[in-house]
């Protein structure tokens, strides 16, 4: 980075025309993150946490999610407040201005406080708000990124700057973070980069002072970790008294702990919610990728072989061993041509060789062994390495090439598959490049932080959840420009180095580094453009809208869910049903919101992580009550005809398993036919019942 590795050299603030251009930036980042507000309804997430910012409480809330989730429900809350906070538009509006504040604090840092390029800094942020595939609904995602980056941001001016109200600062962000979602406690682990920045500098210190058999006292090191550990805690200890103590006297302090003692005991029915299922699938998810990374290091490898020269001084035993080493692969080539098809290939799952490899393959041989069989071997090295650069600008598009006809990623950009594997290389990328400059000689000690602070911020955003590492993918706001700011680095100041007695070229891994990262820019700026989040996959053919619902007003969406939506509405609205309480089962949360109906319990009841015993206790607690039931038709065909029906739908063998072992849909069709529940509304998605005397 810029700023860090050229130490004392700073960027003076732009002035005149990089000026009005980076006001340009600015005002992009924030209104990008707003580009979709006037499209879809989702009937999952996104109205479910809309349901429950409207109607905050114990009363229509499940206690679980109200305490595990409660500063990011109180913001929402205050949101629904605002001018049109009681529309769709208007508090996706709201909710994508948290986006917004990601983009800026991200840009600031890294332009202001990294010194790393505006422009590199830009396009990160623009890949950033591209692969924020979560609706901004859920405020507990957006306000966790929030207060981990100003948490990330203070601790790293903190430590450098060694400004203790900086360090508190970090804490309160961490500690208020716990009352946004709880599993944010796994983000006290930002801690270790404490410790480690302390012991680097005080490496460094013994270093300067000329002590090579002991780096220096270990007091100093103790004095300032602990001191700097301290402050931390004194910030996070402080947010979460304050926020506590005041739960405790709204809601009671038995209330908070039954609420999160469930927490814990949801992993009972939802097994994906364990700590072991939770890793396992971040870790799976990179296991798996590291086939592509593999495959893509492989063709690195074998391009900076052929790069390999002797130095200027150089033996002849050293000379015919980098001719031997240059001339391998290319052999290796040539035999692939005699026999396109051999075993190892088809351990290693690739298959035939494509013609565009075979045949550059082929010329890089004929290359170096006219090469090594020169006399004037210097100058035929350099006129060889000419040759094989020219070819190696074709091989990366021959890379590109094999990575769209394997399948690597989609080119339908309204589905998780454009992104999802170039972003998760993306994250290994950024990872990868990290490590080396922690490790590198040449690094500085703020260099080493940042990259340190990184690999944390992306391993634990990932903790808490069961998506895998798809809340990484959605938190990139400093990885990103940082990961492109190296690149640019690499692409443009690494040159030929001398190892020993060889020269090493690193043309081969700029070629394919800017391939990826070129088709990472349009695969990233693609899905951006065209996913928009709605029942865990993106919307398509967005072009009606549901008239006489002011909830809705002025949202594009598919027509057949206009279709279904306006029928229920409409229904809803003749019926006067708008304000009464209302039983949502099937995976339809949503409709709490979007017909103004608050639920009896919990909007999403039919999820594992509500359990079967608290919706029984939710049912008996009714006491004579009869709320509005709405039920999704699949449900009911399962309640009218059973397995047989389910399969006439054409259900998946899992869809239908599931369906049968509901032992809560069976709860609910008991309740309502004890309490003589009747069928008053049906169409092709929705299924509304009331009980005669309503």
């Amino acid at each position: 980075m810029r700023g860090i590795v050229e130490k004392g050299k700073m960027e003076k603030r732009p002035a005149g025309w990089n000026n009005i251009l980076e006001n340009l930036f600015v005002v992009i980042l924030a209104f990008y993150p707003l580009r979709h507000i006037y499209q879809g309804i989702d009937l999952w997430d996104t109205g479910y946490n809309y349901a429950n910012f409207t109607y905050m409480g114990l009363e229509h809330m499940d206690p679980m999610w109200l305490f595990s989730t409660w500063l990011s429900n109180a913001t929402g809350h205050l949101l629904t407040r605002l001018p049109r906070g009681m529309s769709l538009v208007g508090m996706n509006f709201y909710t994508g201005l948290f986006a917004s504040l990601l983009a800026l604090l991200g840009y600031w840092f890294c332009t202001r406080r990294l010194k790393l390029q505006t422009g590199i800094v830009f396009l990160g942020e623009l890949i950033a708000l591209s692969l924020c595939w979560c609706p901004t609904a859920l405020l507990y995602n957006y306000m966790t990124y929030v207060l981990f980056l100003g948490g990330v941001i203070l601790l790293y001016q903190g430590l450098t700057k060694e400004n203790r109200n900086c360090l508190i600062g970090a804490g309160v962000c961490l500690g208020a973070n716990v009352l946004v979602r709880f599993p944010n406690l796994v983000q006290a682990a930002m801690i270790l980069a404490v410790w480690v920045y302390d012991f680097i500098v005080w490496r460094e210190e013994g270093r300067q002072k000329g002590e090579t058999t002991r780096i220096s006292s270990p007091k100093s090191f103790w004095k300032s970790t602990l001191a700097h550990t301290g402050w931390c805690l004194l910030g996070y200890g402080a947010a979460l008294s304050v926020l506590l103590g005041y739960l405790f006297v709204r809601y009671g302090f038995r209330e908070y702990m039954e609420g999160i003692g469930r927490l814990f005991a949801m992993t009972d029915t939802a097994s994906d919610y364990k700590a072991v299922s939770m890793l396992r699938g971040i870790v799976d998810t990179y296991a798996e990728n590291l086939y592509w990374a593999a495959r893509i290091g492989a063709i690195v490898l074998v391009g900076m072989v052929l790069f390999v020269m002797p130095s200027e001084k150089h033996s002849r035993a050293c000379h015919v061993l980098t001719g031997a080493v240059r001339s391998l692969p290319g052999i290796a080539a040539l035999g692939m041509v005699i026999c396109r098809k051999s075993y190892f290939w088809e351990i290693a799952g690739v298959g035939r060789i494509p013609h565009p490899f075979l045949l550059f393959a082929c010329l890089s041989l004929t290359t170096v062994l006219v090469g090594e069989f020169c006399r004037n071997r210097e100058k035929i090295n350099k006129i060889t390495n000419g040759i094989l650069k020219c070819l190696w600008i074709p091989a990366g598009a021959a890379m590109l090439g094999w990575l769209y006809y394997r399948g690597f990623c989609s080119l339908e950009f309204y589905t998780y598959g454009a992104m999802l594997r170039p972003g998760i290389l993306f994250l290994m990328l950024t990872m990868f490049i990290a490590v080396i400059r922690i490790f590198h000689p040449g690094s500085g000690r703020q260099e080493k932080l940042i990259g340190g602070m990184l690999i944390l911020v992306i391993l634990l955003t990932s903790i808490g959840s069961n998506n895998g590492v798809y809340p990484s993918l959605n938190n990139l706001f400093v990885a990103a420009p940082y990961t492109l700011s190296e690149s640019w680095r690499f692409l443009r100041r690494v040159r030929v180095k001398k190892i020993t007695c060889v020269m090493i070229d690193p043309f081969p891994a700029k070629c394919i580094l800017a391939a990826f990262l070129l088709m990472c820019f349009f695969q990233f700026g693609c899905f951006g453009a065209k996913f928009v989040f709605a029942e865990a996959t993106g919307i398509q053919e967005a072009v009606a809208q549901v008239e006489d619902n002011e909830v809705l007003k002025g949202v594009q969406m598919s027509a057949d869910k206009a279709g279904w939506v306006t029928e229920l509405n409409d229904y809803v609205r003749e019926n006067g049903l708008q304000g009464q309480e209302v039983i949502l089962y099937g995976n339809i949360p949503g409709l709490s919101y979007y017909l103004q109906m608050p639920s009896a319990f919990n909007p999403w009841s039919d999820l594992r992580s509500y359990s079967y015993e608290v919706m029984e206790e939710e049912l008996r607690k009714l006491n004579g009550e009869t709320p509005v039931i709405i039920l999704e038709n699949r449900c009911v065909v399962f309640l009218e005809g059973g397995r047989a029906a389910l399969e006439t739908l054409g259900l998946t063998e899992q869809e239908v398993e599931k369906m049968v072992s509901d032992a809560k849909l069976t709860l609910l069709e008991d309740f309502m036919r004890t309490n003589s529940y009747e069928q008053a509304f049906r169409n092709e998605k929705f299924i509304l019942y009331q009980c005669p005397d309503k």
